[in-house]
């Protein structure tokens, strides 16, 4: 419910704090007081369409703020998790509207889209006029209405889940049937290729393999001559390693006799023929690994020009032969095996669509005992508001070949003015007095479900007076039972009827000048008389305040 609404710097109010509880609150005031003010500065906090003219004159912003208490579990919850927003059992909302006609929104004091805002606002309040765009007359919500009086709202949720699950199933019999079709006209080329790819049995990256392969061994063939010559020239016939050998051998015969002169030249030449031995060691070791198998170069060859040329058939690169391979056997094996997958696809998208038309036809059976139901309670609301001949009816419409999640009704509220006219949609068939009381009467019935825990009336009570006014009164009594009610009213029998009486009054400031609107609660003599007031006019009389007494006595009786 609404705490406290807080205003700042909006048309004539400069600044205004207004503390809400539980049960009915009116809000009276001679015409021009700023009721209006107040509701539109309302309706900016929850989301409604901001203006620039809103902004006080002079001021460089408007600011509105709606504190709620707000239990665990309601819808609005939801909306805050849905947009990462914490829930701590208190909604602040916030709108602050620039001179520039621009506007900002805040949950909890994040900014938020006005959206979000919006649809927030809207879970917890609802704003009832008689000319309102924002009254609960859309007939998209009748639906949603007709399953919270009838207690249906699991039901629907039971069978949204089964819509969605037959999607799902209808989505996939769809796109294998789809694969079905696609690979059919195609089967001919479809295993011509699928056979080609196979013999060919492509593999990631084997192009590259081949191709770094084939570059080491055409680079090996050439250099493989000139480490046979070096080889040739280190250890064959031409080697120096035989004639240092001999001369080694001479030197050391002479050792003996001048070794001073000997060893440095025997060391030097031993070192000599180690080095080149050494050489032919890693000549034969480089000849072993650029040695290859000229058939082995030839198949690699081969291998590269396979590839290359089903590469160039399919235009697909060479690493991606083995995706288009596998993609092929699997169409190749949707057509031999999907006519048997086909069938048991068929037959669970007929098992859920089976589950859902049940469910939606129980569920449309349901709501047309419910309607029955809510005719019967809300026209026995209308006589009381001076639409004893009017009457209220539930329009169920049952489409089967229109199904949707919440199944395949289309609700509406329709009304009949006056017997022997053609009843019609609520909204089109309803004068705006009209259309106040059916609501009243509807919200009364629907007080306890389907209903947001703020409601608001802006001047139902138009146009009547009297009995109706007080059955006006005594409605909207008993709906503030169930939820927080707040009324614009100019009926003294609905005043009377108030837990808290606020007057709105307008104050001349600055000698003159200007003027600002005020909110001041009533306490119960000042309350008397501001009725005394309704009832008498400019001129309050002994019997107005007389009046005004019973009026309280019995409010309260």
């Amino acid at each position: 419910m609404l705490a406290r609404l807080s205003i700042r710097d909006i048309v004539l109010i400069e600044r205004l704090d207004i503390e809400f509880s539980k049960g009915l609150a009116v809000l009276t005031g001679e015409t021009g007081a700023g009721k209006s003010i107040l509701l539109d500065a309302f309706a900016l906090a929850l989301g409604g369409r901001g203006d620039a003219s809103l902004v006080r004159h002079g001021a460089e912003q408007g600011q509105v703020t709606a504190v709620f208490d707000v239990p665990k579990n309601h819808p609005a919850t939801a909306i805050l998790a849905e947009n990462g927003l914490e829930d701590t059992g208190e909604m602040i909302l916030r709108r602050v509207q620039m001179a520039d006609g621009r506007t900002r929104a805040f949950i909890n004091d994040q900014a938020i889209s006005v959206q979000t805002l919006k649809a927030v606002g809207a879970a917890l309040v609802e704003i009832h006029g008689q000319h309102d765009e924002r009254a609960l007359v859309d007939a998209a919500t009748h639906r949603r209405l007709l399953d919270a009086f009838a207690g249906l709202e699991k039901d629907v949720t039971a069978l949204e889940r089964l819509w969605e699950t037959r999607r799902t199933a209808n989505a996939a019999l769809d796109e294998h049937r789809a694969g079905m079709e696609r690979a059919a006209r195609e089967a001919d080329y479809l295993r011509h290729a699928s056979d080609e790819l196979k013999v060919l049995a492509p593999k990631d990256g084997e192009e590259t393999q081949l191709a770094e392969r084939r570059t080491v061994m055409m680079q090996g063939e050439k250099i493989a001559a000139d480490l046979r010559e070096a080889q040739d020239a280190v250890s064959g016939n031409h080697s120096p390693i035989a004639s240092l050998s001999a001369a080694v051998r001479r030197l050391e015969r002479r050792a003996a006799n001048s070794p001073a002169l000997v060893e440095p030249a025997v060391k030097a030449i031993d070192a000599a023929i180690n080095a080149l031995e050494e050489a032919d060691q890693h000549l034969s070791a480089a000849l072993a690994a650029a040695d290859f198998d000229p058939l082995e170069l030839e198949r690699i060859e081969e291998r590269l020009f396979s590839l290359r040329a089903a590469s160039r058939k399919y235009s697909t690169p060479v690493d991606g032969l083995a995706a288009l391979a596998a993609k092929y056997a699997a169409d190749v094996a949707l057509i031999d095996a999907g006519a048997e997958q086909l069938k048991k696809l068929e037959a669970a998208a007929h098992e859920a669509d089976e589950r859902y038309r049940a469910s939606a036809a129980k569920l449309s059976a349901a709501r047309a005992k419910a309607a029955d139901k809510l005719n019967k309670a809300v026209n026995a609301e209308l006589a009381p508001l001076k639409l004893e001949r009017a009457k209220f009816m539930t329009q169920v419409e049952s489409d089967e070949k229109a199904p949707g999640p919440e199944g395949f009704d289309r609700v509406e509220f329709w009304v009949q003015t006056n017997p022997g006219t053609k009843p019609g949609p609520l909204m089109k068939v309803a004068s705006g007095g009209e259309l106040s009381r059916f609501l009243l009467a509807l919200k009364v019935v629907l007080s306890d479900r389907g209903s947001a825990p703020t409601l608001v009336f802006d001047e139902i009570d138009t146009g009547v007076g009297g009995a109706v006014a007080d059955a006006i009164g005594a409605r909207l009594a008993r709906l503030a039972s169930q939820v927080q009610v707040m009324a614009v009213t100019h009926a003294p029998q609905v005043a009377a009827r108030a837990d808290r009486h606020f007057l709105i009054s307008k104050d001349a400031l600055d000698k003159g000048k200007r003027v600002a609107t005020r909110v001041n609660a009533l306490a119960a003599d000042h309350r008397r008389e501001e009725i005394a007031r309704m009832l008498a006019g400019a001129e309050i009389t002994a019997e107005a305040r007389a009046a005004a007494e019973r009026l309280l006595k019995a409010a309260t009786a």
